[in-house]
């Protein structure tokens, strides 16, 4: 299946650049890392949003078919890892879409924010509005951290500054969101609750239904099992500003020598990715001696021209006994070469140009280093699996040049249970022309889970 022309013309009329300032602070992705070690663990989590986390109403909208209620709190992450989040970004905002009349139940759906959704007229719009008039259902809101009201001064519309910006919004949003949950728990008889979200949004939805400790409908749309491919391989990567991050990733050893030491996440997806890359390499270079002597890079010219070995080592999942294996510095020296000495992007062979392997080698070492990053805070399988992935309805679109799933583990294997509907066309046009499908997905979810627990 190709991917959709819509969207990658789309994404060339953007000429915003994404994670202009790096990676982020180094002392930042330490302490988020940290912090993902237990947000990833739901026994752990739950103990870090008490039930009766404050809340506040601060007005309500009187509207012809609901009331609409403008909130907010404070984000917890700024209690739990203090001065993370930007101050713009500490308060968190929403709106509670209330039907005038339920039907019946009171069930409450939450939606968070995908990639520009600023404010909340687009969900509104689009989702609440439509989910009152169709199913009598209630809908909540969230303002993501650097949107809407909740948007650093100096960052450009929806374009994070850095790397480390994306995970601190991720771990703000599931803590949030529990909050959320919490609080609609312990305010009149509203239920079944449950998560959605399009595009970023439906993956954080998620990642904090993963925290969760009950059973709760998830439809997730257009989005699949961890965001490193999007910003390595999809259409997005090409809005990555590479050149700063390959210049920080080279000039400071902390990240090779003390961040990527943290990383925990192994993954198959590191593994397959690797074959498929090393796969098409050889296929491209066949009958070339890639010998580093052939190259023109014996050891002590690598060492003046500042070239390193990788030290992002992918563990890979042996299917024989379900164990983690550690690929050692002995074992994958050659495929460092290699992966040293190979553009990603159809590179031209010249023996000549020092420079040309260098720029090349530390851009491979680069996009390494951010699948690494980005598995550890964003791989569902680094979370826990849901109560009941039975209510969880992912909606996928065949074509979508956003969202690749070439080289990653499906949600049903991290999930078993869960339901994938696909549809056909790419992301930008099932985002503009499918919404009626996302909500029939979320009545869907919402039914199963009567079905099975309305009696519980």
């Amino acid at each position: 299946m190709g991917v959709s022309r819509l969207d990658v013309l789309y994404r060339k009329l953007l000429l915003t650049k994404l994670f202009i300032q790096g990676w982020g602070k180094p002392d930042d992705l330490k302490r988020i890392f940290k912090l993902r070690k237990i947000i990833g663990n739901r026994e752990k989590c739950k103990e870090l949003v008490p039930k009766d986390y404050p809340v506040f109403i601060d007005k309500v909208e009187d509207q012809s078919d609901c009331k609409i209620h403008n909130g907010y709190f404070i984000s917890p992450l700024e209690h739990i890892v203090p001065g993370i989040l930007p101050s713009e970004s500490i308060k968190a905002r929403f709106q509670f879409i209330v039907p005038k009349k339920w039907k019946n139940h009171k069930p409450v759906c939450i939606h968070l924010a995908g990639t520009g959704d600023h404010f909340f007229w687009k969900r509104r719009t689009l989702m609440a509005r439509p989910m009152i008039k169709e199913a009598g259902m209630a809908s909540l809101l969230l303002e993501n951290p650097y949107y809407g009201y909740r948007k650093p001064k100096e960052q450009v519309r929806s374009s994070l500054r850095n790397v480390s910006d994306l995970f601190v919004m991720g771990a703000a949003l599931i803590l949030e969101s529990a909050v959320l949950l919490h609080w609609l728990e312990r305010e009149e008889d509203y239920w079944p609750l449950g998560m959605t979200g399009i595009s970023m949004g439906g993956h954080m939805a998620s990642l904090a239904v993963t925290n969760w400790p009950k059973p709760i409908p998830l439809i997730p749309c257009l989005s699949w099992t961890t965001a490193s491919n999007v910003f390595t391989t999809g259409v997005l990567s090409k809005a990555v500003n590479w050149r700063e991050l390959e210049k920080q990733y080279a000039m400071h050893s902390v990240y090779e020598q003390e961040i990527i030491r943290l990383l925990e996440y192994c993954g198959v997806d590191s593994f397959k990715m690797g074959q498929e890359f090393l796969k098409s390499s050889l296929d491209t270079l066949s009958g070339l001696d890639l010998s580093t002597d052939i190259l023109g890079l014996h050891a002590p010219e690598r060492d003046r021209m500042g070239l390193r070995t990788s030290a992002l080592h992918s563990r890979a999942g042996e299917e024989a006994n379900g164990q983690d294996q550690l690929i050692g510095r002995e074992h994958d020296h050659g495929l460092d070469q290699i992966l040293s000495s190979v553009n990603m992007q159809h590179t031209n062979i010249n023996k000549g140009s020092g420079s040309g392997w260098q720029r090349q080698s530390l851009h491979i070492e680069s996009l390494d280093f951010m699948k690494g990053v980005m598995d550890e805070c964003t791989h569902i399988a680094n979370f826990s699996v849901p109560l009941d992935p039975s209510l969880i309805i992912v909606i996928q679109a065949k074509e979508d040049a956003y969202i690749p799933r070439t080289g990653v583990r499906s949600l049903q294997e991290i999930w078993p249970g869960c339901e994938v509907r696909y549809l056909n066309g790419g992301h930008v046009s099932a985002y503009l022309f499918k919404q009626g499908l996302f909500r029939q997905a979320i009545y869907d979810a919402y039914d199963r889970y009567l079905e099975k627990y309305s009696n519980t």
